[in-house]
């Protein structure tokens, strides 16, 4: 038997950067609120609060006064830094710079069309932490786009201007993309409709590589957080790529798959996903030999 682990899967560089402040913190100061989950992965999350990482709502943050909070990669909306201002919060500010930017763009194009019943378009999750806090930036008025059937909340007579949460499915967000523009040709007023391409292109080359990754081995195992938008959609890749692929966000799941000896077994993972799980997952399917 073979296992390899994929060198391109486990942490993006704002996931990184978001563990890595978080630990700084908890090293000199033994505690840190987190708003919400730093990363989508159970495994790495309940290492992080053994450190001394407490992880909270929005509804407790309102509630905290004069102490230190950690914003993680997915940002947040201007609400927060406003309780944050009132409430004498320290902000550990560990948003991804991609989402950061485009956060603004998106505030400054908002800013701009008010006058113009312009509409602001965002391609994601609905309720997802990065959409909400791409939302905040249009004071909330911006329209969410999941699926095909939210094309029809869009004014065909108004300018629009559409924009992708990162972690989106590029095909997908090209099909959307292919929707709208069909019904502004058909309204006869495509001029007012435009779209930006704001997929990180780490999640692009990620799609690339664990497709190929895939299919260079008997049987794959993918670990991810099950709440992680990122680890379905390259999951779905890795499935697609190669149909003996399996999901696990535990150890324990590997005893209900079966393994025989002259396979080759791959081990990938989302960008939520720490390598050294991928490592306990490894080492896991060797013990069983």
């Amino acid at each position: 038997m073979g296992i390899t682990i994929d060198k391109n899967s486990g942490f993006c560089f704002g996931v990184i950067h978001a563990i890595e402040s978080a630990e700084k913190y908890l090293k000199k100061y033994k505690h840190l609120y987190s708003l919400g989950d730093i990363v989508h992965n159970n495994e790495e999350m309940k290492r992080l609060i053994s450190l001394g990482l407490e992880v909270i709502s929005f509804e407790q943050f309102k509630q905290l006064k004069n102490t230190r909070v950690l914003i993680r990669a997915h940002g947040e909306p201007p609400a927060t830094y406003k309780i944050a201002e009132e409430n004498q919060i320290e902000l550990i500010d560990a948003t991804c710079c991609v989402v950061l930017a485009l956060q603004q763009r998106i505030k400054e194009k908002f800013l701009d069309e008010q006058n113009e019943e312009g509409q602001i378009l965002i391609f994601g999750k609905k309720g997802h932490a990065e959409v909400v806090g791409l939302l905040g930036q249009t004071e909330n008025k911006g329209i969410v786009i999941t699926s095909t059937q939210d094309i029809d909340r869009i004014d065909f007579s108004k300018p629009a201007t559409l924009y992708s949460q990162t972690t989106q499915n590029l095909d997908e967000y090209n099909q959307i993309i292919e929707e709208i523009k069909e019904r502004y040709d058909k309204s006869g007023k495509a001029p007012l409709f435009s779209y930006h391409d704001t997929i990180c292109r780490r999640v692009v080359n990620r799609a690339k590589e664990i497709q190929k990754f895939a299919s260079q081995h008997d049987k794959i195992i993918f670990v991810s957080g099950e709440k992680s938008s990122n680890g379905l959609y390259l999951f779905s890749l890795c499935k697609e790529a190669n149909p003996s692929s399996f999901f696990i966000s535990y150890l324990e799941q590997l005893d209900s798959i079966t393994f025989l000896k002259d396979e080759t077994i791959g081990i990938c993972g989302a960008t939520s996903t720490p390598m050294w799980l991928m490592e306990d997952v490894a080492k896991r399917v060797k013990e069983h030999f």
